[in-house]
């Protein structure tokens, strides 16, 4: 686990930059508290922060050079067939002088270029500079596990794992105002662009190459779906999951290799107890940890984690949290977060992340299983609109009823019509509009509304829509739910899911490892037809089947549903001065001039009301970006 950071200067007074690199690597220190590197040379400039991790990985000297002094390499990542690689390249006749995975890249990239990319299995971001050429080559890894941000301008390109090393280089904190209102709605912001204009996430799957002053930009990796071939696939359903079981076995064990303590999540969920059941095959008594919540028994799923635990004698470790344990870290996780993202289970993330790294250094996970599989509420949605029948036509005709009943994520009955009312919603909405508006929390108006005049005169419409019109390529009217999933898998799985645990993750020094994101299954997932992950009765159907020899069966008679932290409680507490008197103040607002005071007062107003719905998850929104305001742009 490693953070790099680096410059490109187009002109001398780009150059004038190189003096912040150690400043924008020491940004960064979280991500690597074992060691730091630089090298400069002329116009540019690399940074690295290293955690060691595995002494075969992420070599604690880089930035790495090749003998010659042409070629230097900063990466962040693991590489985890990089033995495989190497003995190509021995039996070639390469000399190596090391047996790290970044000497690998190396010299990958210089027997074959940019086109090396294609054989590396693991996540990552890197730079290479080619000290004949004058070149830059950046890339990040095809799923976009690991971030990679970039800046450019008439004098220089910055690139770092996070943004608070952009801005240790002196970035301008010019705000988007297009990313903020798509922020406000979504509770995070769509790659490639950031809340800052000019700085843009480079996307998963996605390389840069600069010489002169020429960046020239590609995509070396798309997920390989073709709706005609799924449905032609010759596999029978009892050889998919045999060959998915196979696929990941093979992910899960390269993910096991580390020189340090190494773990597994365990939710109790089908997903992370399907990665412990066959890390367990590997490693006799796996580490594994779950947290619990005393205070809020509705969200714990420690009796079904124990369960796995049991099954596959594992090590098996409870944090059992009450809220008071999650209130004492809201501060750690906003000061963390250097750009607004609101996803407010990333608090449970940090916990676990923290709780988790005293014991281990290396964690493994189950996230992607939900967006490729089919694994949410919202894809058995999709599934019965697209299907028809009396259930989807009775829930859509009781709209009228699901407007005025009692609405909350908190409660079974109060999720449930939560869920009936944007199901309703749906019914009447095109594929496009329906993604959109289920991905969302806040309609665009709403969010519209929410902004002040003058704020509201900076969002261009134009641009808004093309950015909307991006993230919604894939799907159309005569598609099916593949199409739903490759759309989760551009949009929510980079920018929210991976977001999280990497920003939660790093913030411990702690790394996550990720085998359902493995890209052989990936594209293995996209060669499916629909049915083999979802039907009237189940969703992530080939994933449940396949495993359930493995798994107890008690997981399978159990509802799905995520963690939601009790916000409204707090607000109502704990937190109600910091609304009342300090971020969402009305002075402060009035102030600040990027919202209008009189929409905010409307939404605290219904908060503190008998009746306040699910308006805590957008103040809890509006807390992150105002903390985030007075942190990086009054700070």
């Amino acid at each position: 686990m490693c953070g790099i950071t680096g410059i490109f200067a187009f002109s001398d007074a780009g150059r004038n930059s190189l003096a912040a690199l150690p400043a924008s690597t020491d940004a960064i220190i979280s991500r690597g508290p074992d060691s730091q590197g630089h090298y400069v040379y002329d116009n540019v400039g690399l940074g690295f922060r290293r955690l060691a991790i595995l002494d075969l990985s992420c070599d604690g000297n880089q930035p790495m050079t090749d003998e010659s002094g042409r070629y230097t390499i900063v990466f962040n990542g693991e590489i985890f067939n990089f033995r495989e690689l190497r003995q190509r390249l021995v039996r070639k006749g390469h000399q190596f002088h090391s047996q790290t995975d970044t000497e690998v890249i190396l010299r990958l990239y210089i027997t074959e270029g940019r086109s090396c990319l294609k054989k590396l299995n693991g996540f990552f971001a890197l730079a290479i500079y080619d000290k004949e050429e004058d070149s830059l080559f950046i890339a990040r890894d095809r799923m976009g596990v690991k971030p990679l941000l970039v800046y450019r301008d008439e004098d220089k390109l910055f690139f770092a794992s996070e943004m608070k090393s952009l801005l240790a280089l002196g970035v301008p904190r010019k705000m988007d105002y297009v990313a903020l209102s798509h922020y406000l709605q979504l509770n995070y912001i769509p790659g490639p662009a950031t809340i800052f204009k000019g700085v843009k996430k480079l996307l998963p799957g996605h390389y840069l190459y600069v010489k002169g002053q020429k960046v020239v930009g590609k995509a070396w990796y798309r997920i390989p779906y073709d709706p005609k071939k799924t449905q032609k696939n010759k596999l029978s359903y009892e050889e998919q999951q045999k060959k998915l079981l196979e696929l990941m076995d093979d992910a899960v064990a390269r993910r096991l290799v580390a020189d340090v303590p190494l773990g597994s999540f365990l939710s109790g969920g089908i997903d992370s107890s399907a990665i412990t059941a066959l890390a367990a095959r590997h490693t006799p008594h796996l580490n594994t940890f779950s947290i619990g919540f005393r205070d809020e028994p509705f969200f714990d799923e420690t009796k079904y984690a124990n369960l796995v635990a049991k099954m596959h004698q594992t090590n098996h470790t409870v944090f059992s949290l009450t809220n008071q344990d999650l209130y004492d870290h809201i501060f750690d996780v906003l000061e963390y977060i250097d750009e607004p993202f609101a996803d407010s289970s990333a608090l449970a993330v940090y916990i676990l992340s923290k709780r988790t790294r005293e014991k281990v250094t290396v964690a493994l996970s189950g996230d992607g299983a939900d967006e490729l599989f089919a694994g949410y509420n919202k894809h058995m949605g999709e599934f019965q609109i697209r299907n028809g029948g009396f259930k989807a036509e009775a829930v859509a005709g009781l709209d009228f009823l699901w407007d005025i009943l009692p609405k909350s994520r908190n409660s079974f009955f109060g999720n449930r019509i939560r869920q009936f009312q944007r199901f309703s919603r749906g019914m009447l909405s095109g594929p496009k509009d329906r993604y959109w508006d289920w991905a969302s929390f806040v309609s665009e108006r709403d969010a519209r509304n929410l902004l002040s005049q003058a704020s509201r005169r900076k969002v261009g419409k134009k641009l808004a829509e093309k950015r909307r019109r991006d993230v919604l390529q894939h799907l159309h009217a005569d598609g099916d739910l593949n199409e739903v999933l490759l759309t989760d898998m551009n949009l929510v799985l980079p920018n929210d899911m991976l977001t999280k645990v990497d920003m939660m993750s790093m913030a411990n020094s702690l790394e996550v490892r990720t085998p359902f994101l493995d890209y052989k299954v990936v594209n293995f997932a996209f060669s499916l037809p629909v049915e083999s992950k979802i039907n009237a009765n189940m969703k992530k159907r080939i994933v449940q089947d396949a495993f359930r020899p493995m798994l107890p069966p008690e997981l399978y008679k159990r509802p799905k549903h995520g963690f939601e932290v009790p916000l409204l409680k707090w607000f109502r507490n704990e937190l109600r001065p910091l609304i009342t008197d300090d971020l969402l103040s009305d002075d402060f607002i009035e102030s600040q001039g990027v919202f209008d005071v009189d929409a905010v007062r409307a939404l605290k107003t219904q908060l503190f009301s008998s009746n306040p719905g699910d308006i805590h998850a957008r103040i809890w929104a509006l807390i992150v970006f105002q903390h985030w305001w007075k942190k990086w742009m009054m700070g």
